[in-house]
């Protein structure tokens, strides 16, 4: 018999019947179109919500473990790695004052974990993946370290979630490797990912059964996001196969590896693919379907408690191995707040909480503008879509994407995102904000399009610069690293990443210098 508390729920969890599972989240899928039909989920203010990652990182830089006693403390959520930290934003309108004050809790909640985080010498960071390993291991050691308690698999540095800790247990496993380039490492646990963080904006849709035709266009609108929010270049340096040149790795590494962390982490390719881009609906009730016949890894316990989404609770449950990059999303504590929604997941940590904010604006006023103007990239192929996403997980900035827009088709990135940035303006106006405002919130990205830097683009020149001056490819690593840390710790709450390349402007530098935190 297991000995710690943690083993014994992974062995209860494995003893759940799959079949009778199943059958549970389709009488739950039944229960959700009854309620679609009623106009239960129907909600005709715009709604956006956010859910945002950090992970902990030491005074010297180096990753931290986060105790969780401390991260309650501070209003923070545990994730997948002990290092990790969601905050997860209350969901407000769509609307000058909604990200207002959606923007204002996320900072006050950061200010106000700050010097709680101080006092243990630790900090939160946001970014994409990090780099630097805790003092005194390896990231492999890390991320491999695990006991085998009874024959259960436990990874050493994964929070305490049975899902996680049962993925290693079951007959049908994740994949539980890095496959990238120049990047190896096979673990019996799925910690590795625990390498990435992200930002994931939610979108609310006013009548659930237009759901598909807004997930459409946010599924054509990744390629072009990924392309502007890449920051993920480097893994850390013990990660890379001792061959490989840094060069090479400048050349052929993604730009975007948090992708591949995910994909080939929980993927088993030729077998079961959970982590990939998403198809297309012809109806709300597909999107439905879809989670319903998605493969089950692992079927859990399910408790209710009293809530509407409970009358669908299984449904829930096997929605959190729904792994798309982008999907939709049913749930509501009451009926009077049951909502459909869609969840954009392949946003990475962005350098700063403007940034993070300008991506809620973008998407948000894009899928407003383009569903109330009949926008032409609707029509873009499927196929299309698909090659522009992976195209800018590779390549950042420098993607060639396909785009449709008033004029056709074009591969021009500037036409591309004058275009997108003037649909996402005409959505944030419609919903109240105006010409200002609305151009205050997305002008940290129209500087990343305008003179295309993202990001990893930052990254990748501190390495370069760092190579030049002599030093060692860990070492180059670890520099931009900790430049990018200071830079962050200046400009996280009031800056953009705009202050970072020079390009704030001199109301925008100066505003950042009465700001400034220590």
């Amino acid at each position: 018999m297991a000995e710690s508390e943690l083993a014994r729920d992974v062995e209860s969890v494995l003893d759940v019947d799959p079949e009778a599972f199943q059958e549970r989240v389709r009488e739950d899928a039944d229960v959700i179109k009854a309620e679609i039909e009623a106009g239960t989920f129907d909600n005709p203010q715009a709604i956006v919500g956010l859910e945002y990652e950090f992970y902990g990182v030491s005074d010297d830089g180096s990753l931290a473990r986060i105790p969780r006693r401390l991260l309650e403390f501070v209003g923070f959520e545990k994730e997948l790695g002990l290092h990790n930290a969601e905050m997860t934003a209350s969901p407000q309108p769509l609307n000058e004052f909604g990200l207002e004050a959606q923007e204002a809790e996320v900072r006050a909640r950061l200010e106000a974990a700050a010097e709680p985080m101080d006092a243990e010498g630790l900090h939160l960071v946001s970014d994409a993946m990090w780099t630097i390993p805790p003092e005194g291991e390896t990231a492999r050691e890390y991320l491999t370290a695990s006991v085998t308690d009874a024959g259960v698999e436990i990874a050493t540095n994964m929070s305490a979630s049975t899902r996680y800790h049962a993925m290693a247990n079951t007959d049908e496993p994740a994949g539980m490797v890095l496959d990238a380039p120049h990047v190896s490492l096979d673990a019996d646990t799925v910690m590795p990912e625990a390498l990435i963080t992200s930002i994931q904006p939610h979108y609310q849709v006013p009548q659930a059964v237009d759901l598909p035709t807004y997930f459409r266009y946010a599924v054509r609108l990744a390629g072009p996001l990924v392309a502007l929010g890449v920051n993920s270049p480097f893994y850390p340096p013990d990660l890379y196969d001792a061959e490989a040149s840094p060069a090479a790795i400048l050349e052929e590494g993604h730009d975007e590896a948090r992708i591949d962390v995910f994909e080939s982490v929980l993927n088993v390719p030729g077998e079961q693919e959970k982590v990939r881009f998403p198809r297309d609906f012809e109806s709300v009730h597909d999107a439905v379907d879809a989670v319903v016949e998605d493969d089950t890894i692992v079927p859990m316990p399910v408790e209710t408690g009293g809530r509407f989404d409970d009358e669908f609770a299984h449904f829930r449950m096997k929605h959190g191995t729904y792994w798309r990059w982008v999907r939709p999303v049913f749930g509501g504590s009451s009926k009077e707040s049951a909502n459909a929604r869609i969840e954009f997941r392949p946003l990475p940590g962005q350098p700063t909480v403007r940034d993070t904010m300008a991506f809620q604006a973008l998407l948000a006023g894009s899928l407003e503008a383009m569903v109330a103007r009949d926008h032409p990239l609707y029509d873009l192929p499927w196929e299309t879509a698909r090659e522009n996403f992976y195209a800018a997980v590779r390549d950042g900035s420098d993607a060639e994407l396909t785009y449709l827009g008033p004029d056709g088709e074009t591969t021009d990135a500037t036409e591309m995102y004058t275009d997108l940035f003037e649909q996402a303006e005409a959505g944030l106006r419609a919903r109240g904000l105006d010409e200002e405002t609305a151009a205050k919130y997305l002008w940290p990205l129209r500087q990343r399009a305008r003179h295309g830097i993202t990001p990893a683009d930052w990254k990748r020149e501190r390495v370069r610069e760092n190579l030049d001056d002599g030093a060692s490819f860990e070492n180059a690593v670890y520099e931009m690293q900790f430049d990018y840390l200071e830079h962050q710790r200046d400009t996280l709450i009031t800056g953009s990443f705009a202050d970072w390349t020079g390009r704030g402007g001199e109301v925008e530098a100066a505003n950042h210098r009465s700001n400034r935190r220590g």
